[in-house]
Protein backbone atom coordinates (compact mmCIF):
# COMPACT_ATOMS: atom_id res chain seq x y z
CA UNK A 1 0.00 0.00 0.00
CA UNK A 2 1.29 3.48 -0.78
CA UNK A 3 0.21 7.14 -0.67
CA UNK A 4 -1.67 6.80 -3.98
CA UNK A 5 -3.85 4.09 -2.39
CA UNK A 6 -4.55 6.33 0.60
CA UNK A 7 -5.45 9.21 -1.74
CA UNK A 8 -7.83 6.94 -3.67
CA UNK A 9 -9.47 5.76 -0.42
CA UNK A 10 -9.85 9.37 0.73
CA UNK A 11 -11.42 10.27 -2.61
CA UNK A 12 -13.87 7.36 -2.36
CA UNK A 13 -14.71 8.33 1.22
CA UNK A 14 -15.16 11.97 0.13
CA UNK A 15 -12.71 13.27 2.72
CA UNK A 16 -9.81 15.63 2.39
CA UNK A 17 -6.49 14.70 4.00
CA UNK A 18 -3.41 16.81 4.58
CA UNK A 19 -0.04 15.28 3.69
CA UNK A 20 0.76 14.42 7.32
CA UNK A 21 -2.67 12.80 7.70
CA UNK A 22 -2.03 10.70 4.60
CA UNK A 23 1.21 9.43 6.16
CA UNK A 24 -0.62 8.61 9.39
CA UNK A 25 -3.39 6.79 7.56
CA UNK A 26 -0.80 4.87 5.53
CA UNK A 27 0.95 3.68 8.70
CA UNK A 28 -2.39 2.74 10.28
CA UNK A 29 -3.51 0.83 7.17
CA UNK A 30 -0.21 -1.06 7.00
CA UNK A 31 -0.67 -2.09 10.64
CA UNK A 32 -4.24 -3.19 9.98
CA UNK A 33 -3.21 -5.22 6.93
CA UNK A 34 -0.41 -6.91 8.91
CA UNK A 35 -2.91 -7.84 11.60
CA UNK A 36 -5.30 -9.25 8.99
CA UNK A 37 -2.45 -11.46 7.71
CA UNK A 38 -1.93 -12.78 11.25
CA UNK A 39 -5.64 -13.53 11.62
CA UNK A 40 -5.72 -15.31 8.24
CA UNK A 41 -3.02 -17.71 9.43
CA UNK A 42 -4.80 -18.74 12.63
CA UNK A 43 -5.65 -22.45 12.67
CA UNK A 44 -9.05 -23.37 14.09
CA UNK A 45 -9.32 -27.16 14.03
CA UNK A 46 -12.56 -28.95 14.83
CA UNK A 47 -14.71 -25.86 14.35
CA UNK A 48 -17.72 -26.32 12.13
CA UNK A 49 -19.28 -23.23 10.57
CA UNK A 50 -22.76 -22.41 11.84
CA UNK A 51 -25.29 -21.11 9.38
CA UNK A 52 -28.52 -19.60 10.65
CA UNK A 53 -30.91 -19.88 7.76
CA UNK A 54 -34.40 -18.58 7.82
CA UNK A 55 -36.91 -17.83 5.14
CA UNK A 56 -37.20 -14.07 4.82
CA UNK A 57 -39.67 -14.42 1.97
CA UNK A 58 -42.42 -15.96 4.06
CA UNK A 59 -46.00 -14.86 3.68
CA UNK A 60 -47.16 -12.31 6.24
CA UNK A 61 -49.54 -13.76 8.77
CA UNK A 62 -51.77 -12.05 11.30
CA UNK A 63 -50.71 -13.59 14.60
CA UNK A 64 -53.14 -11.84 16.87
CA UNK A 65 -56.71 -10.66 16.46
CA UNK A 66 -56.41 -8.30 19.44
CA UNK A 67 -56.18 -5.26 17.19
CA UNK A 68 -58.79 -4.43 14.63
CA UNK A 69 -59.68 -1.30 12.68
CA UNK A 70 -62.94 -0.93 14.59
CA UNK A 71 -61.21 -1.19 17.96
CA UNK A 72 -58.61 1.42 17.02
CA UNK A 73 -61.25 3.80 15.61
CA UNK A 74 -63.32 3.44 18.79
CA UNK A 75 -60.32 4.30 20.96
CA UNK A 76 -59.24 7.27 18.83
CA UNK A 77 -60.58 10.68 19.74
CA UNK A 78 -62.05 11.69 16.37
CA UNK A 79 -62.92 9.55 13.37
CA UNK A 80 -65.06 9.91 10.27
CA UNK A 81 -66.02 7.32 7.64
CA UNK A 82 -63.47 4.80 8.96
CA UNK A 83 -60.58 7.31 8.96
CA UNK A 84 -58.84 8.86 11.93
CA UNK A 85 -59.05 12.65 12.01
CA UNK A 86 -56.03 14.61 13.16
CA UNK A 87 -55.22 18.31 13.44
CA UNK A 88 -53.84 19.98 10.35
CA UNK A 89 -50.08 20.40 10.51
CA UNK A 90 -48.33 22.90 8.30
Amino acid sequence: MDIKDVEKLAELAKIELKEEEKETVLKDMEGILEYVKVIENVEVPDVEPVYNQKNVWREDEIKSSVFSNDLIIKQFGDAQDGFLKVKKIL
